[in-house]
Parts: structure tokens; C-alpha cells; sequence
């Protein structure tokens, strides 16, 4: 099997629809057919941001339902359906806090209003793809590759799996409690997995984010076994990179090389023209959403990744 596999698209169906135009995939209903001894891959965070939510989301899942189509879980489809599961634990508030009047309560609303919106929210249509969500697994091992949003990590992939979260394991609440708000293993491995790592800085430090919010936490690519300093590693907006400039490598932090089969990852808001990370990695989210380019990847069975298989809108 062939797999294109494709980064974040949050809502923009149109560069969507020409980027699967383009890898010569043809309309049939709702969704697309693949090419002859194709298969697309989507790497999650379909929606939030763009105008066109609903048209991805019925694209992909119809893909997905005909055979056409593998999507895995992004951060932003683990958010929706934390927005709506009350939390045992803080009666009256869901596990992704929105119902109060708190600076995260009100971060967690502007960043899923326009999903909300565009669904319209505590519709049946709403419910129904939470419920879709759902069964999205965080992962896939591939005949050939690996997938993932934030960052591979074999012992959080095998805990998920362990612990009942994989392909044909739809997430079920009481992990999804586990996983949300309290400091447990399997809410590291979901971390890990849909969000990348992320190591604390010196107390005083932050990074902003591109909407304006402080982090005192900084996410590494840990596929960068090369970096020799924390500013080859650190994945930071631009015009923080100074930020960095005078701190030391994080005591115990170690990256080694990947082995094994190629990973795609997606989720770090990359810029600029789309090239692979290594011949191992490739990111797949090149800010389709702020004006940059939709990418996808075909591969054909190469053990190591270059730049002339990228495809991008």
C-alpha cells in the first residue's frame, strides 16, 4: 500500500479538497476515492480555526467509513471531546474547563468557538461527532511508517494500547478521565503523543504563543538527536528563538536517533517552505491555518524520506 499522508487541516477545506485533487484522488459522494493502491492519512486537528469544519470533517469521514481513508487523533479532537465530559472530580465543570469565568475557562471557549459555532453546539450533529472522535485512535504502526500528532513514543504508545486506546479501541470515559486533569501515566502517554514533549523552564521564563498565552513550559522535538543546544531542539514562535539563547540543555534530557520504520507527526505549526525534518521524520503541519501551505507526503515504500515526495497547496 501507498499512503499520502496529510498534516493538520483545521477547517480548511478548500486547500483539503485541491490538495486531494492535486494527489489525483476523485469526488465520489460526500468524499473522495484514492488512487489505485492508495490510502490517505490524516494526522488529526481537523477542526478549530477555519471556515470549512464541517465540510472536512464529512470528507474525512467518509473517506475513513468507504476505506479510503486512516485518521488518528490530534489534541484538538481529544479537547472537543473533553469540553463536553463532565469531570467527576469538579461537579458542575467538564474536563475541559469551560463553564466558569477563570482565564482558562475563557481560553478553552475562544479556542473551540468556532467549531461550536459552525456545528452548533449541544446539537445532535455535535453529539454525534464527539461521539465520532471518539474513535480515533492516537496512534497507527503502519505497514512501513508511523503516525502520530505530537511526537512518537514507543511506551506511550504500547500504555495506550495496554490500557485499552488504540486502532478498533475507541476511547471509552473512564481512561478519558484518566487522561484529562489528573497526574497519571496514561495522561503523560496522551501528552506525549497528541501534544509532544514539553520540559518546564527556569522559574520567571515563559514563551508566548501565537494567540498571546504565556507557557512556563517549552515543547523539544525530540526526533532531534543531532541538537547540540536547546535552541537546535526547542520548538518556540518566531522571534522567542532569544528566549533560549543563554539556557542551558535541560539536565536528563536525552534524544535519540529513530529507528525503525519512518514517522509523520503533525501539530508544530511549522513555516516557511516544506522540507523533512530528517530521513526518518517528517512534520506535516506547515500553518495551513494561518496562510501556509496544506502538505501531505506520498509514500511508496522508501525506508527513509525525502524532500521530493512532498506535495503541498
Amino acid at each position: 500500500m501507498n499512503y499520502d499522508i496529510i498534516g493538520d487541516v483545521h477547517g480548511q477545506s478548500e486547500k483539503l479538497e485541491a490538495l486531494l485533487q492535486k494527489l489525483g484522488y476523485i469526488a465520489n459522494g460526500s468524499g473522495y476515492r484514492a488512487p489505485q493502491d492508495h490510502q490517505l492519512v490524516l494526522l488529526g486537528d481537523l477542526i478549530d480555526r477555519g471556515p470549512g469544519q464541517m465540510r472536512v470533517l464529512e470528507i474525512v469521514r467518509s473517506m475513513v467509513e468507504s476505506g479510503d481513508a486512516l485518521c488518528i487523533m490530534g489534541n484538538h479532537e481529544f479537547n472537543a471531546i473533553a469540553y463536553v465530559t463532565d469531570d467527576p472530580y469538579h461537579p458542575g465543570e467538564a474536563l475541559r474547563p469551560n463553564r466558569g469565568e477563570s482565564d482558562k475557562c475563557r481560553k478553552n471557549r475562544a479556542q473551540h468557538a468556532e467549531f461550536l459555532a459552525q456545528v452548533g453546539e449541544g446539537t445532535a450533529a455535535h453529539r454525534d461527532w464527539v461521539q465520532w472522535f471518539r474513535t480515533l485512535p492516537p496512534f497507527l504502526e503502519l505497514d512501513g511508517i508511523r503516525a502520530v500528532h505530537g511526537c512518537w513514543d514507543q511506551e506511550s504508545v504500547n500504555l495506550l494500547r495496554q490500557s485499552g486506546w488504540g486502532v478498533g479501541q475507541p476511547l471509552e470515559d473512564a481512561l478519558l478521565v484518566e487522561m484529562a486533569n489528573r497526574k497519571t501515566p496514561v495522561k503523560r502517554a496522551r501528552q506525549l503523543l497528541l501534544c509532544g514533549l514539553e520540559i518546564p523552564l527556569a522559574e520567571g521564563q515563559y514563551i508566548i504563543d501565537k494567540a498571546g498565552h504565556r507557557h512556563s513550559d517549552v515543547r523539544i522535538a525530540n526526533w532531534r538527536h543531532w541538537g547540540k543546544t536547546l535552541s537546535d531542539v526547542a520548538l518556540v514562535p518566531k522571534g522567542q528563538e532569544e528566549l533560549l539563547a543563554h539556557l542551558d540543555w535541560p539536565a536528563g534530557l536525552v534524544l535519540s536517533a529513530i529507528e525503525g520504520s519512518p514517522v509523520f507527526v503533525g501539530h508544530h505549526w511549522f513555516s516557511g517552505h516544506p522540507v523533512i525534518e530528517s530521513p526518518k521524520l517528517a512534520c506535516l503541519d506547515w500553518s495551513s491555518a494561518a496562510g501556509g501551505p496544506q502538505v501531505a507526503y506520498r509514500w511508496s515504500g522508501e525506508e527513509e524520506l525525502s524532500n521530493d515526495k512532498l506535495i503541498w497547496v
